[in-house]
Formats: structure tokens, C-alpha cells, sequence
């Protein structure tokens, strides 16, 4: 059958694959384009699985705030070309915001964001996934704020109560994005006790190495221990835009950050 060559265009435009390809496919559909698209969509999708090994070590962190929740999202590519995209920010973007309606909690991809995903795909044939994603809840009282880093690599998701504005959430982000070292928890109370205990663990052992007894050195490190909290919780680093300051002393009574999320690209936590 004829196959017209502005429908096949179509077709390339919209799957991005060749014209070979998209007439071929428009041909096994007798020239119906939603089946032809399907057809491409079922047969890069499986050449593009079974090249899911491929490292994606490129990608972008997306935050989007809701009327009474928020999620935060990491998105992977293989290169940083196709990271920087604009059609891969706005699937990124577009990705996000649908999850809005997912259960609280980290989730997976629903039917309706997978599709979105093979499209790009299809599209730049790379290894590109949700690598990440959480589903926020808030309660009464609560606010959200964000701050995703100008290349996208790296992006904060900030849950508080009380007054707190929008720009001092921003530059909190800000603060938990750029400050070394970085923050771990809101409080010392927050910290994970995988990361206290490791450290905990280092010092003893750099203590013993130095020649004190074990008894010795598991005393000398409480006090150090104390100013690895400090050092290590958000609430109490300098303020990355005026050191002269504590973050907490910029919230002051305004408010409360009750919790944090950090995700940078790449990451295996």
C-alpha cells in the first residue's frame, strides 16, 4: 500500500527514529499511525532493554511542591547531552509532578510515567530511568521548600512547620546543597546511627594506632564525637551566606525544619 511520505514524517518527528524505520512500521500497521507508533514503541523498547546494563551515570534531581505534598525524583541518562536536554527536563519535570498522585513514600513509575520515559528512550536511545523517587505527605502546618542545583545534579527537598518563607527554605537548600561537610540530619538526634557508629569506629581506631588503650581512646573520642555533631547537623553548621550566624539562629522562632532530603545524580543510597 502507499504510504505518504508527510504521515511518515510525522512519525519520525514523533519517535525520532528513522524514516525507514517509521514507514516500515506504518506499513506492517496498513498505514494506521497510533498502531504504527505502538509497533516502534514495543520493538526499540525491547532492543532498548536488553541494553539496560549500560551505565547511566548522567541525569537530573526534580522537586515539585503540591498544595499539601511534595516529591523529589532522580532521573538517569547515559550521556550528559542528552541530560541537558530540553525535552529530557520536561519529561523530568512532567515525570514529578505526576507523582503527586502516587501513595506516600518512595514509589516506582506507573504506567502513565514509564511511558513517558520510553518515549525519550526510544527517542535518544539511551539507558534512561526513574532511578529514585519519594512521595512526601505533610500535615497540618506543614511547608515544603526546594532548591535543585543550577546543572541538576544535585537538589534538596526541605519539610517544616511554622512561618518559615519560601526564600529562607531556598536558602537552606542552598546551604545543604553547597556546605561541607555536609549536613546529615536536622539535629545530632537526627544523624543516622550507621554514619555515627563508622565514625565512632574511625576514631577509636586512629586513637589506638597513636598508642592509647582501648579504655583511653573510647573516652578521648566522646569528646570529639560532640564536635562531629555539631559539624554534621544542619541546625547547627554556619550559615553558608553569613557564617557569623548558626542556621538555626536565621530561623529563629519563625519555624522548624522537621526534616531534609539531598539527592545527588549517581548516588547508590
Amino acid at each position: 500500500m502507499e504510504i505518504k511520505a508527510d504521515v511518515v514524517m510525522k512519525l519520525r518527528n514523533k519517535t525520532g527514529l528513522s524514516m525507514m524505520e517509521c514507514k516500515k512500521a506504518l506499513v506492517e500497521a496498513g498505514g494506521d499511525f497510533d498502531k504504527a507508533e505502538n509497533i516502534l514503541r514495543k520493538a526499540m523498547k525491547g532492543k532498548l532493554d536488553s541494553k539496560s546494563d549500560r551505565p547511566a551515570g548522567e541525569g537530573r534531581v526534580e522537586v515539585k511542591i503540591g498544595p499539601s505534598s511534595a516529591v523529589i525524583t532522580e532521573h538517569r541518562a547515559n550521556t550528559d547531552f542528552t541530560a541537558k536536554n530540553d525535552e529530557f527536563i520536561a519529561m523530568c519535570r512532567k515525570v514529578t509532578e505526576m507523582g503527586l498522585k502516587q501513595p506516600a513514600g518512595a514509589f516506582t513509575a506507573n504506567a502513565e510515567q514509564q511511558a513517558l520515559i520510553d518515549d525519550l528512550r526510544i527517542k535518544t536511545g539511551e539507558t534512561i530511568s526513574l532511578a529514585r523517587a519519594a512521595h512526601v505527605a505533610g500535615g497540618p502546618g506543614t511547608v515544603f521548600g526546594s532548591y535543585v542545583h543550577h546543572d541538576g545534579k544535585t537538589g534538596v527537598l526541605i519539610q517544616a512547620e511554622g512561618g518559615i518563607s519560601q526564600d529562607l527554605l531556598r536558602d537552606i537548600g542552598m546551604h545543604i546543597v553547597a556546605k561541607v561537610p555536609t549536613p546529615k540530619g536536622v539535629s545530632a538526634n537526627d544523624i543516622p546511627a550507621e554514619i555515627v557508629q563508622k565514625e565512632r569506629t574511625f576514631r577509636i581506631e586512629q586513637a589506638m594506632d597513636s598508642g592509647k588503650p582501648k579504655e583511653i581512646a573510647e573516652k578521648m573520642v566522646e569528646g570529639g564525637m560532640r564536635k562531629f555533631f555539631e559539624e554534621v547537623a544542619l541546625l547547627e553548621q554556619p550559615f553558608i551566606k553569613d557564617e557569623t550566624k548558626k542556621v538555626k539562629d536565621v530561623i529563629g522562632s519563625s519555624g522548624t525544619v522537621k526534616a531534609f532530603w539531598r539527592w545527588a545524580v549517581g548516588e547508590t543510597n
